[in-house]
């Protein structure tokens, strides 16, 4: 079977936005790590929130073999990947003002956590307003989003700003407008969506940099093994406990 051009093509260019991401958002990897460790080390909570596909990469990162386990998902009901019927809504719930303070407001958030924000676009009124009241609450906020977006489209919220305007640190995925890669003669609408592959890229660095920065403290990183290795659920089992009071994904 011959192989196939686009598909190539496809990896080519995933491997190239990698490769940015890489070298130009190194320094704020770096510091996403060290604010998430500061959280880890001194009592804080860890969540993540994406609407969407956007939620993709921030359930990657939770209950995660390899990953912290005081990563919780800040889940908006309805907008959660595309579990709601018709799909569309998930995508108009992201632009109903209000919903992002009632979130907050009954999480268990509180000042000195630190929380992820994804969305590509960074447009909309729901992460706009994460953001926003994140840091009014005390917050630490990250956000991982598409610069691009900001210089180039139009805010959908009310104040004309974006994700990226309300973060201590901003990820840049370095994602295109439009978020498609690819193009071919015959195929009207451009495809090929590579911004999954590199924000889930993005927060498993920003982990990886966490662990890197508890450990060079003599602290021991929080993290879970794989349930499919001998040992795991036993290993699993005593973190859990130790950190119970900061892990809100389980009873």
């Amino acid at each position: 079977m011959s192989e196939s051009k686009l598909a190539g093509q496809f990896f080519d260019a995933a491997i190239g936005l990698l490769q940015r991401v890489r070298d130009e958002e190194a320094g704020n990897i770096a510091a996403a790590g060290t604010a998430v460790a500061d959280a880890v080390a001194s009592g804080g909570r860890l969540f993540a929130f994406g609407a969407g596909h956007s939620s993709l990469p921030a359930q990657d990162v939770v209950y995660r073999a390899g990953g912290l386990a005081l990563m919780n998902l800040l889940a908006v009901p309805g907008t959660v990947g595309v579990d709601v019927m018709p799909a569309t809504l998930g995508s108009a719930l992201e632009r109903v003002d209000g919903l992002a303070s009632a979130v907050l407001d009954s999480s268990p958030a509180r000042p000195g956590d630190v929380v992820v924000i994804i969305s590509l676009s960074g447009r909309n009124a729901l992460p706009v307003e994460m953001a926003m009241n994140a840091r009014a609450l005390g917050l630490k906020v990250i956000g991982v989003t598409s610069v691009a977006y900001a210089e180039g489209t139009k805010s959908r919220h009310v104040s004309g700003t974006f994700l990226r305007d309300h973060c201590d640190i901003v990820l840049d995925s370095k994602i295109a407008i439009g978020d498609a890669e690819l193009t071919h003669e015959g195929v009207e609408a451009p495809f090929g969506p590579a911004s999954t592959v590199v924000t889930s890229a993005l927060m498993q660095a920003m982990m990886a940099a966490a662990a890197e920065s508890l450990a060079e403290r003599g602290i021991e990183p929080p993290l879970l093994r794989s349930g499919n290795v001998d040992g795991g659920h036993e290993w699993n089992g005593r973190v859990m406990a130790e950190y119970r009071e900061r892990i809100f994904f389980r009873p």
